[in-house]
């Protein structure tokens, strides 16, 4: 039996800091917008970029991590799936909808002063010990 895929990967800069609310049953969601970028050479040698943005959004434990440690510039790697959100404008009435990438985990890849990654796997990992010269065998 054929099973079906909807996953996709990002590795792109947040294009400001993340928006952090709470639904109506407390449930904490975080959404920001990340942009990635493809170059490319055409035949006489010039070189060209495309930007696409993804509307992201992401729950719970992992909405507090990216409103705790992502902010506008961020470097980041997301994975997740899409979404097709709709909904009724409730000004004009119209049907609209939004493709988001509901993420499910994230790496945050811009340099810190410890190489800590903040992924939905991982959200409390212990730093390595401090090892000193008494403790190599050699």
């Amino acid at each position: 039996m054929a099973r079906d895929l909807n996953k996709i990967l990002i590795i792109g800069r947040l294009g400001a800091d993340p928006e952090f609310r709470h639904t109506a049953a407390g449930t904490p969601v975080a959404t920001f917008r990340v942009a990635a970028s493809h170059q490319w050479r055409d035949q006489n040698g010039d070189l060209h970029e495309e930007t696409e943005w993804f509307n992201v959004v992401a729950w719970n434990r992992l909405a507090e991590i990216c409103h705790q440690y992502l902010s506008r510039g961020a470097r980041v790697y997301i994975e997740g799936r899409l979404q097709t959100r709709t909904w009724t404008d409730a000004q004009t009435g119209q049907a609209r909808s939004r493709l988001e990438v509901v993420m499910q985990d994230m790496i945050l890849l811009d340099q810190r002063s410890s190489r800590t990654d903040y992924t939905s796997r991982s959200l409390h990992r212990e730093p390595p010990p401090d090892i000193g010269d008494d403790d190599i065998p050699f």
